[in-house]
């Protein structure tokens, strides 16, 4: 059981989405949320505020009548409910259902208790909205998706539930749950703010922390079976580099490699009398793709780990309009709700996936290339040349797939369209940013997927397994368990996919 506070870390979410950790809230969040709505209920007596006693965005010159306040509400989820496209995975909306809960909890948005108590029985029971991909702008935040779970809240919609899609108000009823109190601003409360972007964003971020792990050992096991020299990946060289993303990758790899009798030492080849010498049949240096490792993944790391500082900043932030402030008792007007920040850092993070996407097709093209590593067979062929094909007809799906992230990363945060009755004049596109870089991920996936294929093939041709890394042999161990040694032509595509999906659960 986790308890929560109103102040979440990316371990948080990790344990609530991945492990299917159980939430329970702490008194003094309740206290709070239970003080901001009482002095917004008093508050907004006589005075005008916005999405309490006015309409929404260029409406908002209209005031409400106070005995309209609450349909006000109900009529804001139920227009804005309006997605379109596939339903977004269940585990990307209960992140976003998570970062909406942590943000209604600081105290900010004046909602009324029972909006806290719902979303937690629901991310508890994996009661999941359905929310689709279309819809989003970035700002007013999530207005469109999060009205799919405003709308859910009230006891309308759809849920996925126990694996099925059910209404909502059957769900409820099996479940014995009541709908949230609408009072004052539920609906704009629950609507206007980042957190569907930031909930993708975040398993975005978990996801590829796995995928650069397996990258940096996909990259180190193929400096061992081709017998590279070791010194690019030595503390010496690396740590003349300031980035701390290259020293990282650099000693990951080292200690990856640290039990190898495959990798070379320079000095036991190059760095003594070599007179008789004209041409040196081995390379003198590696290919870049296998050479430049921690040069290409460091940035990754990098990105990585501010991305993730910028989406736990954002969590952890009031991100909807207007802001309660019960200390200085006052209502503040603004633009909270504005996505830039993590629409900024989902297309920072799907450029470096997809350049850990590249490195690994060219990886996996010098492991295909016997001219190039001129110590395989073509394709990595096991068996009879002209007859069989090896791993030939994979490498297409590798090289289009990462054409496809080249593609997709064109950026979203500079995208705006001018939307809302020009209210909406400049918006940041996050939620779409978060959705093209979750797309982004998953197709690296499949490149580093068939790499890691392509290895412990090779292993196999060169009968290394008893003198690569213990990390390596591990590997190797768990691809061989999904994928027989094939030296006869076979079905690739199941495969691909088994492997992919262990290396994304794993």
């Amino acid at each position: 059981m986790l308890t929560f506070n109103g102040k979440l870390e990316i371990e948080a979410f990790y344990k609530v989405i991945f492990e299917d950790t159980k939430i329970q809230i702490d008194n003094q969040v309740l206290k709070t949320v239970e003080k901001s709505f009482d002095f917004l209920k008093k508050f907004s007596e006589d005075k005008v505020i916005y999405g309490v006693n006015t309409g929404f965005g260029p409406m908002a010159q209209y005031k409400i009548k106070d005995s309209e306040r609450i349909q006000l509400q109900y009529n804001l989820i139920r227009s804005h409910a309006s997605g379109t496209g596939e339903p977004i995975a269940p585990m990307y909306v209960k992140a976003a259902m998570l970062a909406r809960l942590n943000t209604l909890s600081l105290g900010n948005s004046g909602v009324h208790v029972s909006v806290i108590n719902l979303m937690t029985e629901l991310i508890n029971r994996n009661i999941t909205p359905l929310i689709y991909t279309h819809g989003g702008v970035g700002a007013s935040g999530d207005l469109v998706q999060l009205a799919h779970l405003a709308l859910v809240l009230i006891g309308e919609g759809e849920v996925f539930y126990k694996g099925g899609r059910k209404s909502t108000a059957e769900v409820f009823k099996i479940e014995k749950l009541q709908p949230i109190s609408v009072e004052l601003r539920e609906g704009l409360a629950l609507m206007n703010g980042t957190s569907v972007m930031t909930g993708i964003g975040i398993v975005n971020a978990i996801y590829t922390r796995r995928l650069l792990d397996w990258m940096t050992s996909c990259s180190a096991a193929i400096n061992e079976i081709v017998k590279a020299y070791d010194d690019h990946l030595s503390f010496e060289l690396n740590q003349s580099k300031k980035h701390i993303g290259q020293r990282k990758i650099a000693e990951s790899m080292r200690e990856h490699l640290k039990d190898s009798s495959l990798t070379r030492k320079r000095e036991h080849h190059l760095y003594s009398k070599n007179d008789d010498v004209s041409v040196f049949e081995d390379k003198v240096q590696e290919y870049y793709s296998l050479r430049c490792v921690p040069q290409i993944l460091g940035p990754v790391l990098d990105t990585l780990n501010n991305v993730e500082n910028i989406l736990i900043e954002e969590v952890n932030s009031a991100n909807d309009n207007p802001i309660v402030n019960v200390e200085q008792k006052h209502v503040y007007h603004g633009g909270n709700f504005h996505g830039d920040y993590v629409s900024l850092e989902m297309d920072k993070l799907k450029i470096v996936v997809t350049k850990l996407s590249m490195l690994s097709e060219r990886q996996l093209n010098y492991l295909l290339n016997s001219r190039l590593n001129n110590m395989l067979p073509p394709f990595v062929n096991l068996g009879k040349l002209g007859l069989n094909f090896g791993m030939q007809g994979v490498q297409f799906t590798a090289t289009s797939t990462t054409a496809e992230n080249q593609m997709l990363s064109n950026p979203m945060y500079v995208h705006s369209i001018p939307n809302n009755n020009d209210n909406q004049d400049i918006v940041s596109m996050g939620t779409n940013a978060a959705l093209i870089t979750k797309k982004v991920i998953e197709n690296a996936y499949e490149v580093v997927a068939i790499e890691m294929i392509t290895i412990v093939q090779a292993i196999e041709y060169l009968k290394v397994q008893k003198n690569v890394s213990s990390k390596t042999k591990k590997m190797y161990d768990d691809i061989r368990n999904l994928v027989p040694i094939f030296t006869e032509d076979v079905i690739m595509y199941p495969y691909v996919n088994k492997v992919k999906d262990f290396i994304m659960n794993h």
